[in-house]
């Protein structure tokens, strides 16, 4: 049956203009972004297929271009509509951090960095760059390296904070494997950085590593 032929209150667009996005399923979600459904099949039902042939939302969003467009249902078209709502979420997390405004929600930088690092194949190094006042003056990756590192050199990231004119830093990495969890040489390499910068009194605020599903904080930990 078409989704049109539906109870309005079960219809995904009607039910989310209703009750708002987070009543509806990733299924239904989905169903919206396609609109239409194939040949003896809804958008619902073919949001079903496709997430079961992804395995989920998640990995539907980060797939591959060739992937993506061999499912039934999408193509280049639609292949270029989501990146286009990615990107725009990205823009939209990142104007929380955009230059000159202060750093006063640890849940937004986290919400960003996760979006922005999560599903890399490889690891990357950044600087969240900030003034005197914990401002934000630029977000920068420094390094990006292999599945499992990045080489990273003192040297560079100091050399990168005072061209930005940084009194505080935040570090950044992700680790590809999704376990957020320090490794020896993370701790070893933050108390590089952290004597470093310190030599031109540059601050090290914290240092976050971006897992799968948690961000872990070297400064909630007391690693600092």
């Amino acid at each position: 049956m078409s989704i049109c032929h539906w109870p309005e209150t079960e219809r995904p667009r009607e039910k989310l203009l209703s009750r708002g996005a987070s009543a509806l399923s990733d299924a239904e979600l989905l169903a919206i972004f396609l609109r239409t459904g194939v040949a003896g099949k809804s958008a619902v039902d073919l949001a079903r297929e496709l997430l079961g042939r992804f395995g989920s939302l998640r990995a539907l969003l980060a797939a591959e271009q060739a992937d993506f467009c061999q499912a039934p249902g999408l193509g280049q078209a639609k292949f270029a509509q989501l990146q286009a709502v990615l990107e725009m979420a990205r823009r939209y997390l990142g104007e929380k951090l955009e230059r000159g405004r202060a750093l006063t929600s640890p849940a937004d930088t986290r919400d960003y960095l996760r979006m922005l690092l999560r599903d890399r194949p490889h690891e990357a190094f950044c600087c969240l760059y900030l003034d005197t006042r914990h401002r934000v003056l630029c977000f920068e990756e420094l390094f990006r390296g292999t599945v499992d590192g990045a080489a990273v050199y003192p040297r560079e990231v100091v050399k990168n904070s005072l061209r930005h004119n940084a009194a505080a830093v935040i570090l950044v990495h992700n680790h590809p494997s999704g376990v957020a969890e320090p490794s020896r040489a993370d701790e070893a390499l933050t108390r590089r950085l952290r004597d470093a910068l310190g030599l031109v009194d540059i601050s090290v605020l914290d240092h976050l590593v971006v897992g799968d599903a948690e961000i872990t904080s070297f400064a909630e930990r007391g690693l600092l």
